[in-house]
């Protein structure tokens, strides 16, 4: 009887331990993008899951419970419109959206169809869950569909129009900014009109273009594929790269989780050759990056004779991430075309980061206390930049607008100004004040999601409701049409009425 015990606390205690088979879906071939997802994918291998990461940057490092699906051909497939990118500030804002619809088909169909992936597909494997970047890639929600498992959204950044409608969540343009807009919370009566234009076209583009052209997708790639619109909204739980330090307190859902900063981790040891320079540097060095995307060696020559110049003209030192040679540069600056990025952040000598504005970059510089100049060029880098001059942690500089005077003049007003500084160690301060780790945060939900199946008690019955329903349109729309109907039928009576009588008085006339 004892033993049959002991046996039975065996199993039990097997089956609590046992890790779970997980599917990363975490494609796109941005570095900042893989940074997200590998973080993801590795820590779930650490802590014991079975985990098949798809990933245009397959690390083949041998990581125990860590099996890569590559689609490293991606990157090149989508080269012309990275070309695109310093331009994207200058398109209207529909021209933004069909840009980014473009951009996701080209994508999506690129992973759906690799070699890979078609692979993974036909296979016979199981898995517990499938954890998916949403990046426009709604096509991709498939995969919890053809595994029948639950879904969780890995989304690179804040709740916005690319992602609200999967889990429901409202967000009112009253004081919601657009994604890809340039405002902050604090709007006037114009930028409210124009925020809420902005939030009316995005419902519109979403709806009847967007995700109607990645089920078409679907249809091509997968024809025994169910309709889009029957999978795309099943995701249990979101986990959002955004942190309340950084941006506006906005609405969400009980199943959108806040997970921003997670992906910094403690500084690794800087190669001698950079950790030498930033040692030297006792009047503060500058980190200068923009990112996998625009390549700085890609500027105009103007832009760069710009730079240069006024980075010739101050006694800090610059660390930039520069993917050429660059023999004209002076002495104070140091070029490198790797730049372990969170690891120089980290050095006590650094006062400032240049950068796109993007949103890893800002959790990286602000988790580490260090003041941003930002040159937004796409996406949420505009807003991210407003966000940080209005929140005093940053400086913005369009980088259309950028000149030896313009650039000279924010650097200055970065180094110069000690309340940049300031307002950066206050936000760190607050990114740092959590319960847990981001990370610890990060896996508990994802776990608890394969624990209570799904975890449907989370989800908002708001997803349910169509677009229209969702923001009371049909609602609003009855009382209107029954008061036009209601005028209708009065002025109809009047007009009977008048030409009853007008009949009447031409009768008696007559008479």
């Amino acid at each position: 009887m004892k033993l049959a015990a002991v046996v039975a606390l065996l199993v039990c205690s097997i089956a609590l331990t046992r890790g779970y088979k997980i599917l990363g879906v975490f494609s796109y071939c941005a570095h900042s993008h893989f940074s997200l997802g590998y973080r993801i994918a590795s820590e779930l291998a650490a802590r014991g899951h079975d985990v098949t990461m798809i990933t245009c940057k397959p690390q083949r490092k041998g990581v125990k419970n860590l099996k890569e699906v590559s689609v490293e051909g991606l990157k090149k497939h989508l080269q012309s419109f990275n070309a695109d990118l310093a331009d994207f500030g200058q398109m209207s804002f529909w021209g933004q959206l069909e840009w980014i619809k473009g951009l996701g088909i080209a994508y999506t169909e690129y992973v759906l169809t690799a070699p890979e992936v078609k692979q993974l597909w036909n296979s016979n494997q199981e898995f517990d869950l499938v954890v998916m970047e949403h990046f426009i890639n709604d096509a991709a929600t498939i995969f919890h569909h053809r595994f029948n498992c639950p879904l969780v959204i890995l989304a690179p950044g804040p709740m916005s129009m690319m992602n609200n409608y999967l889990v429901g969540n409202l967000a009112p343009p009253s004081y919601v900014p657009s994604i890809l807009g340039n405002y902050d919370a604090e709007m006037n009566y114009w930028e409210r009109l124009s925020n809420t234009y902005k939030f009316i076209m995005g419902e519109i583009f979403m709806h009847t273009k967007f995700i109607p052209a990645h089920n078409e997708l679907l249809k091509r790639v997968f024809p025994d594929a169910p309709d889009l619109n029957t999978i795309l909204y099943n995701a249990s739980l979101i986990l959002i790269t955004s942190h309340v330090s950084l941006i506006d307190a906005m609405p969400l859902q009980q199943n959108i989780k806040e997970i921003g900063g997670y992906h910094v981790t403690d500084p690794e040891p800087l190669p001698k050759n950079l950790k030498d320079f930033l040692d030297s540097a006792k009047d503060g060095a500058i980190i200068f990056s923009m990112g996998s995307n625009l390549k700085s060696s890609d500027f105009e020559p103007e832009k760069k004779r710009a730079i240069l110049k006024a980075f010739s003209k101050i006694k800090q030192k610059v660390l930039w991430k520069f993917e050429t040679d660059l023999p004209e540069k002076s002495d104070n600056v140091m070029i490198s075309s790797w730049l372990p990025q969170k690891d120089a952040l980290a050095h006590p000598n650094v006062i400032g980061f240049i950068g796109h504005g993007g949103l890893l970059g800002t959790i990286e510089a602000i988790y580490h206390g260090v003041p941003i100049l930002g040159m937004p060029i796409f996406w949420d880098q505009m807003k991210n930049i407003e966000e940080a001059v209005r929140k005093g942690y940053g400086v913005k500089l369009n980088f259309a607008d950028l000149t030896e005077e313009t650039f000279e003049k924010s650097l200055n007003e970065l180094i110069n100004n000690p309340k940049y500084r300031e307002c950066a160690k206050t936000r760190s301060k607050i990114m740092h004040d959590q319960p847990t780790k981001q990370i610890d945060e990060a896996m508990f939900w994802v776990e608890y999601v394969v624990r209570h199946k799904g975890a449907p008690h989370l989800r908002s019955q708001s997803v349910k409701l169509r677009w229209y329903q969702l923001y009371l349109l049909d609602v609003i729309a009855l009382p209107i049409l029954a008061v036009v109907i209601l005028v209708l039928v009065i002025r109809q009576c009047v007009n009977v009425v008048v030409f009853s009588k007008n009949s009447s008085n031409k009768k008696a006339k007559k008479h």
